[in-house]
Parts: C-alpha cells; sequence; structure tokens
C-alpha cells in the first residue's frame, strides 16, 4: 500500500522535477560539454546506493560519437539526472553526483546490487570479464542493458546487433535465453505503474523498442538477471531532459522505466 501511495505522488513529483531539471541545465558529455573524456575517481563506498555504470573495452566502429568509448556515451548526466529523480520519488538517498565507473572483472562490483552497461554491440570481453560477469548474476546483482543498437544501425558503421552482445553473454552463462518481456512482468510494477511496452518513445531509433529478459536458470518464474532495453535508447531521455530537446511526457515514461529498473534490482 505504501508503495502505492508513493507511486500516485510520484508521478506528479516527477513532472515536476523534470521541469526543474531543465531549467537548471544539467549537462555533460552528451549534453554539450567539450574537451577530453576523463573519469573521475569513483566515490568511496559508504553503503548508499551508487549508480554503477560499467566500462568495457571498445570495439573498433565503437568511437563515432564524440570520439568517446561507445561505454560512456551519455555518462555522466544521464544516471545523475536518474538519481535525482529517484531521490524526489522515493527514500532511497542515492548519491546523485558521485557516478562510479567499473570493469567487469573489478571486485568492486560485487559491493552494488544494480549495474548498468550500454552499446554492447561494440562490447569486447575478456575471459576474466565473462567469469566476473557470471559470478556478479549468480550471486545476486542485477545489470540493465541500454542504449542497443541494431545491426548497421543509422552511419553504416560495423558493429552492433545482437549477434556479438548474445555471444559474449554466451560465454557468461553457456546456454543463455533471452526471452521478450510483456508488462506483465513485475520489474514493470516494482513501483511504476507500466501497463504497455508497446508505445514506448523512441529518441532516434526506427521501429519498437524491444525488451528482453535473462531469467535464472533460463526460467522467467525466477529471477530476472538482466533486462535488455533492446533497438531503443531510453537514457537519451534522461540524458537530455535538461536541455528540453525532448518533451517532458516522454521523459516522464523513460524515467519510469529507469525507476521501475532500479527498484527491482533492489528487491530481488
Amino acid at each position: 500500500m505504501k508503495t502505492r501511495v508513493f507511486a500516485s505522488a510520484g508521478l506528479v513529483v516527477l513532472v515536476a522535477v523534470t521541469a526543474l531539471a531543465q531549467g537548471r541545465g544539467f549537462r555533460g558529455f552528451g549534453g554539450g560539454l567539450g574537451g577530453p573524456f576523463t573519469v573521475p575517481p569513483n566515490v568511496r563506498y559508504d553503503g548508499r546506493f551508487t549508480f554503477v555504470r560499467l566500462k568495457y573495452t571498445t570495439a573498433p566502429g565503437g568511437y563515432w560519437y564524440r570520439g568517446l568509448p561507445a561505454w560512456a556515451h551519455g555518462y555522466p548526466v544521464a544516471e545523475q539526472n536518474l538519481m535525482r529523480i529517484m531521490n524526489e520519488v522515493s527514500g532511497l538517498e542515492a548519491h546523485a553526483d558521485d557516478i562510479t565507473v567499473l570493469a567487469l572483472d573489478d571486485p568492486e562490483l560485487f559491493k552494488y546490487p544494480v549495474a548498468y552497461i550500454i552499446e554492447v554491440g561494440w562490447w569486447e570481453m575478456t575471459d576474466r570479464e565473462a567469469v566476473a560477469l557470471r559470478a556478479y548474476l549468480q550471486k545476486g546483482g542485477f545489470v540493465i542493458v541500454d542504449d542497443f543498437k541494431v545491426r548497421g544501425w543509422g552511419r553504416g558503421l560495423g558493429g552492433g546487433g545482437w549477434g556479438n552482445f548474445d555471444g559474449n553473454m554466451q560465454r557468461v552463462l553457456p546456454g543463455a535465453r533471452f526471452v521478450d518481456m510483456s508488462a506483465s512482468h513485475p520489474i514493470f510494477h516494482s513501483f511504476f505503474e507500466i501497463n504497455s511496452l508497446e508505445n514506448f518513445p523512441q529518441a532516434y531509433n526506427a521501429g519498437r523498442p524491444i525488451f528482453r529478459g535473462l531469467f535464472e536458470d533460463n526460467d522467467p518464474a525466477k529471477r530476472l538477471l538482466m533486462i535488455v532495453n533492446y533497438n531503443t535508447d531510453i537514457s537519451q531521455y534522461w540524458e537530455w531532459s535538461g536541455q528540453g530537446l525532448r518533451p517532458i511526457d516522454d521523459t516522464n515514461e523513460a524515467y519510469k522505466l529507469g525507476v521501475n529498473y532500479i527498484i527491482y534490482g533492489l528487491t530481488h
């Protein structure tokens, strides 16, 4: 009951906070800052929720956006804006400005229950990283995969598409099977009520977004280990919410997904 009350009130706050973000003009590498790409030191672990972005070796062709490695697109403004929303609609009290960036085989990853990775069409993974990611998922970690382009997307570049990602995941969990998700799954009701996945806003991808899940033991009745936003970039709306580039209504829908994903990861 408490969760549902917060969800109802949170929807109103979500609109207000998105407008506030636009007024403040939050910016990052994807939001207008120039200069060389650098990653500041990670905030020291203190038990508070911290957004973790996973970095990886980027395959050739994956440096097309401002010369950034594929894993860094939108960093850090997308997750900073999402954490501000989380703190406004919930009692999470997450680190809002301090974003942690970790390699897949960094032991520090096991301190954090939720991790985020993007542009996995250009993801190159070592055997050591595959073993570490397997252990992270099996020990209770939850991974969000976003900004996932179809093969040959837009610019005629190599990379992208499902094949590279699936090949990596077969090394992580041999026999892993991803299934298309429906709106009935609890992740879409963990905070906000998301009752349809058919008309989710698209930032620049053509066609409809596809949501796929990887479950423990390939059993949809068990814990969801990984959620994949395929042929879509949900974080584009988080990233640009401070610029007024995308409509507030569409941005709110993207924020709802982000909030639900994190709540699910923390409670499962």
